[in-house]
Protein backbone atom coordinates (compact mmCIF):
# COMPACT_ATOMS: atom_id res chain seq x y z
CA UNK A 1 0.00 0.00 0.00
CA UNK A 2 1.49 3.34 -0.41
CA UNK A 3 1.74 6.08 2.16
CA UNK A 4 -1.21 8.30 0.91
CA UNK A 5 -3.56 5.28 1.12
CA UNK A 6 -2.23 4.67 4.90
CA UNK A 7 -2.79 8.53 5.81
CA UNK A 8 -6.22 8.55 4.00
CA UNK A 9 -7.31 5.71 5.80
CA UNK A 10 -5.80 7.08 9.12
CA UNK A 11 -7.52 10.10 8.65
CA UNK A 12 -11.59 8.27 7.60
CA UNK A 13 -10.81 6.21 11.38
CA UNK A 14 -10.41 9.26 13.12
CA UNK A 15 -13.20 11.23 12.00
CA UNK A 16 -15.26 8.18 12.50
CA UNK A 17 -14.33 7.87 16.10
CA UNK A 18 -14.75 11.47 16.83
CA UNK A 19 -18.82 11.54 15.48
CA UNK A 20 -19.14 8.42 17.56
CA UNK A 21 -17.65 10.03 20.76
CA UNK A 22 -19.78 13.48 20.02
CA UNK A 23 -22.82 11.39 19.73
CA UNK A 24 -22.39 8.77 22.55
CA UNK A 25 -21.51 12.35 24.60
CA UNK A 26 -24.31 14.41 23.83
CA UNK A 27 -27.01 15.20 25.94
CA UNK A 28 -30.63 15.77 25.56
CA UNK A 29 -33.62 18.32 26.54
CA UNK A 30 -35.96 16.27 28.71
CA UNK A 31 -38.17 16.63 31.31
CA UNK A 32 -38.06 15.09 34.64
CA UNK A 33 -40.20 11.82 34.28
CA UNK A 34 -37.77 10.71 31.86
CA UNK A 35 -34.86 11.60 33.62
CA UNK A 36 -35.79 9.67 36.95
CA UNK A 37 -36.12 7.01 34.26
CA UNK A 38 -32.77 7.61 33.13
CA UNK A 39 -30.37 7.69 36.56
CA UNK A 40 -26.82 9.00 36.20
CA UNK A 41 -27.59 10.04 32.28
CA UNK A 42 -26.70 13.97 31.63
CA UNK A 43 -29.86 15.85 30.39
CA UNK A 44 -31.05 19.44 29.83
CA UNK A 45 -34.41 20.45 31.55
CA UNK A 46 -36.02 23.60 31.32
CA UNK A 47 -38.47 24.58 33.84
CA UNK A 48 -40.20 27.48 35.67
CA UNK A 49 -38.76 28.56 39.22
CA UNK A 50 -41.24 27.34 42.07
CA UNK A 51 -41.17 30.57 44.47
CA UNK A 52 -43.21 28.86 46.87
CA UNK A 53 -40.68 26.65 47.81
CA UNK A 54 -37.89 27.70 49.90
CA UNK A 55 -34.45 28.39 48.19
CA UNK A 56 -31.90 26.89 50.16
CA UNK A 57 -28.19 29.01 50.02
CA UNK A 58 -25.95 29.77 53.34
CA UNK A 59 -22.69 31.38 51.75
CA UNK A 60 -21.44 31.36 55.39
CA UNK A 61 -21.63 28.10 56.09
CA UNK A 62 -21.20 25.84 52.32
CA UNK A 63 -21.21 28.76 49.64
CA UNK A 64 -20.85 25.93 47.16
CA UNK A 65 -24.31 24.41 47.88
CA UNK A 66 -27.65 25.75 46.52
CA UNK A 67 -30.98 23.72 45.94
CA UNK A 68 -34.30 24.67 44.57
CA UNK A 69 -37.67 23.53 43.40
CA UNK A 70 -37.92 23.55 39.49
CA UNK A 71 -41.14 23.06 37.58
CA UNK A 72 -40.42 21.05 34.63
CA UNK A 73 -42.75 21.85 31.08
CA UNK A 74 -44.92 18.79 32.21
CA UNK A 75 -45.67 20.16 35.45
CA UNK A 76 -43.40 17.53 37.39
CA UNK A 77 -41.44 19.18 40.36
CA UNK A 78 -38.24 17.99 41.93
CA UNK A 79 -35.66 19.80 44.07
CA UNK A 80 -32.36 20.16 42.07
CA UNK A 81 -29.43 20.57 43.82
CA UNK A 82 -26.38 22.53 42.16
CA UNK A 83 -22.79 22.43 43.94
CA UNK A 84 -21.95 26.49 42.95
CA UNK A 85 -22.55 29.70 43.81
CA UNK A 86 -25.91 30.50 43.65
CA UNK A 87 -26.43 33.46 40.44
CA UNK A 88 -27.28 36.56 41.17
CA UNK A 89 -30.85 37.63 40.26
CA UNK A 90 -32.01 33.93 40.45
CA UNK A 91 -35.33 34.93 41.74
CA UNK A 92 -36.15 36.90 38.91
CA UNK A 93 -35.54 34.35 35.93
CA UNK A 94 -38.33 33.63 34.04
CA UNK A 95 -37.08 30.00 32.81
CA UNK A 96 -34.38 28.32 34.11
CA UNK A 97 -32.23 25.50 31.78
CA UNK A 98 -30.43 22.97 34.30
CA UNK A 99 -28.00 20.53 32.55
CA UNK A 100 -27.26 17.21 34.66
CA UNK A 101 -28.76 13.84 35.82
CA UNK A 102 -31.07 12.59 38.39
CA UNK A 103 -29.44 11.23 41.39
CA UNK A 104 -32.51 9.25 43.09
CA UNK A 105 -35.28 11.93 43.58
CA UNK A 106 -33.48 14.87 43.43
CA UNK A 107 -31.66 16.28 40.00
CA UNK A 108 -28.18 17.08 40.59
CA UNK A 109 -27.24 19.94 37.91
CA UNK A 110 -23.75 21.05 36.49
CA UNK A 111 -24.96 24.03 34.77
CA UNK A 112 -27.39 26.33 35.41
CA UNK A 113 -28.81 29.07 32.19
CA UNK A 114 -30.85 31.46 33.19
CA UNK A 115 -33.24 33.53 30.79
CA UNK A 116 -34.09 36.62 32.55
CA UNK A 117 -37.51 38.57 32.16
CA UNK A 118 -36.56 41.83 29.19
CA UNK A 119 -36.91 44.88 30.07
CA UNK A 120 -38.18 45.77 26.97
CA UNK A 121 -41.53 43.48 26.56
CA UNK A 122 -44.13 45.49 28.72
CA UNK A 123 -42.98 49.17 26.77
CA UNK A 124 -44.07 50.41 23.28
CA UNK A 125 -41.04 51.68 21.94
CA UNK A 126 -41.14 54.86 21.61
CA UNK A 127 -40.88 56.60 17.85
CA UNK A 128 -38.10 59.13 16.47
CA UNK A 129 -38.65 62.55 16.46
CA UNK A 130 -37.15 63.65 12.85
CA UNK A 131 -36.81 67.20 14.19
CA UNK A 132 -34.17 65.67 16.60
CA UNK A 133 -31.61 65.02 13.75
CA UNK A 134 -32.10 68.21 12.15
Amino acid sequence: MKTIHIIIILILVVAVAVVISTMSDSSTYSDFTEAAQKQGKELHIIGKLNLTKPIEYDAQQNANQFSFYLIDEKGVEKKVIYNNAKPQDFEKSERVVIVGSMQGDEFMAKSLLLKCPSKYNDKEPSKFESSAFN
